[in-house]
């Protein structure tokens, strides 16, 4: 099950891969992400490349679009560059990601699409500095 679950999610953000020129300070979609929420729900992004260095990944695209859209926990997520291959988040969305709720470290990222090899988010960022808030919290 996990198998197909992972096919769709690579093929949902296979589908908005689209590298583009936009303007001569901004470049999109060539890398592109999913996510799946704890809801059943995916959402997609992509990358917005902008010469102010204000742009967003695509991780950070897709969840925008999840928050906008009511969700907030990711169970699943998958990042596609521009050549086909899945990819890691960077650091900066790998600490948004961590951010999102007290369990995102339990979060699933497909590293190898022909294996459906997955790393969780929490061995990405380990004694991750923000746990401690989220204990505290629930206290």
């Amino acid at each position: 099950m996990d198998d197909l679950i992972w096919e769709n999610l690579y093929n949902r953000a296979k589908q908005v891969l689209n590298a583009r020129t936009i303007s001569p300070f901004i470049e999109v979609g060539s890398c592109a992400s999913a996510v799946l929420t704890s809801n059943g729900n995916t959402y997609v992004g992509i990358c917005i490349d902008t010469a102010c260095t204000l742009g967003m990944c695509a991780e950070r695209n897709a969840i925008a679009n999840m928050l906008t859209n009511g969700d907030s926990k990711i169970v699943k997520l998958v990042c596609v560059i521009s050549n086909g291959n899945v990819g890691a988040p960077c650091g900066a969305c790998r600490e948004y990601l961590m951010q999102l709720d007290e369990n995102s470290g339990n979060m699933e990222i497909l590293t190898n699409l022909a294996r459906k090899e997955t790393i969780k988010l929490a061995e990405l960022l380990p004694s991750w500095w923000g746990k401690r808030r989220f204990d505290d919290n629930n206290t």
